[in-house]
């Protein structure tokens, strides 16, 4: 099993282009599931069933998984049985007909355009620090890229003339985002910022570093290149950074539920389909593959919706 499970992430990482992330969780779930089989003396594709499968899925009920991680389990594997059916190596899909309980997916969290604006004007621009700041916001508000996305851009991504960005998404698919007037102006003022390339070390940016002074190890840090957004020690932001700036701006702006990098996607989505944009078009500039994958905005536009009429309507 497990010479298959490698020929299968070289396949996913090779062919499909699957980021490290999704090498990692799908060789933990899948290392999981050879678990299983070798306790239940099933140790070779052929000799998994649909019964067997059944088994497994209650086995992560007991544990009290969330239904996102079972589903995502699940799929590891349907994914490693659909290889190998296409590979030859198995007649049939032993994971079909199998049924698994459908569950309800939570509707995203957005802001609403009043937050959104105060959560922009949070950032101080009278350093180089905050100039940044107040970029990277503007630019996930007006592109509503993933926070993978917007770390990932390079200085040649961009360009700012006609107003555009490229962005390489999931399964490494690049498509072109527009930037609206603000982004522009907040990214040239910020790019134009002669101390920027100096590691912008001022007091602002210390507290960007506290978080690795209790470590006795230095932070591994991916190399800069030419990397658009900057930390404090000159070389490219990471995930986790970015979800800490947004944080500390979010409670500059008096925001008292959480925002994180995906909640300005969410807003971007939700803002676009309230003003009458079309789901194909928000599809494509959101790099969704699949267009029911964006419809669950027009969930959340329903729901606002909603709850306007019962506010305003004197029968409702």
């Amino acid at each position: 099993m497990e010479v298959h499970i490698d020929r299968y992430l070289r396949q996913l990482a090779t062919v499909r282009g699957a980021s490290e992330h999704t090498l990692r969780a799908y060789g933990a779930d899948l290392a999981e599931f050879v678990t299983f089989c070798e306790e239940r003396t099933a140790p070779d594709p052929a000799a998994v069933t649909r019964a067997l499968l059944r088994a497994y899925l209650g086995r992560l009920d007991e544990r009290g998984l969330a239904p996102a991680t079972v589903e995502r389990k699940l799929s590891a594997v349907r994914s490693l049985f659909s290889f190998l059916v296409d590979e030859g190596h198995l007649e049939a899909h032993p994971a079909a007909g199998l049924r698994q309980r459908r569950r309800t997916r939570p509707l995203p969290s957005c802001l609403t355009c009043e937050e959104v604006e105060a959560l922009l004007a949070a950032p101080d621009e009278d350093n180089t620090l905050g100039l940044r700041n107040r970029a990277l916001l503007e630019f996930l508000y007006s592109a509503g890229t993933r926070a993978a996305e917007t770390v990932g851009l390079d200085t040649g991504d961009l360009d700012l003339v006609r107003g555009v960005a490229r962005v390489l998404g999931k399964g490494r698919k690049e498509r072109l985002v527009p930037l609206g007037p603000p982004a522009v102006a907040a990214l040239q003022a910020y790019l134009a910022d002669p101390r920027r390339l100096a590691g912008m070390r001022m007091g602002a940016a210390s507290s960007e570093t506290k978080s690795h002074a209790a470590t006795n190890s230095p932070p591994r840090q991916p190399p800069s290149g030419d990397a658009v957004f900057l930390n404090a020690r000159g070389t490219r932001l990471s995930t986790r950074s970015l979800g800490r700036v947004i944080e500390r701006c979010a409670a500059r702006a008096a925001i008292l539920r959480p925002v994180t990098p995906h909640t300005l996607r969410h807003s971007f989505a939700t803002h676009l389909l309230d003003r009458g944009a079309d789901l194909r078009a928000v599809q494509e500039l959101l790099g969704h593959a699949h267009l029911v994958t964006t419809q669950i905005y027009t969930h959340v536009s329903i729901e606002r919706l909603r709850k306007i009429y019962e506010q305003a309507h004197p029968r409702a």
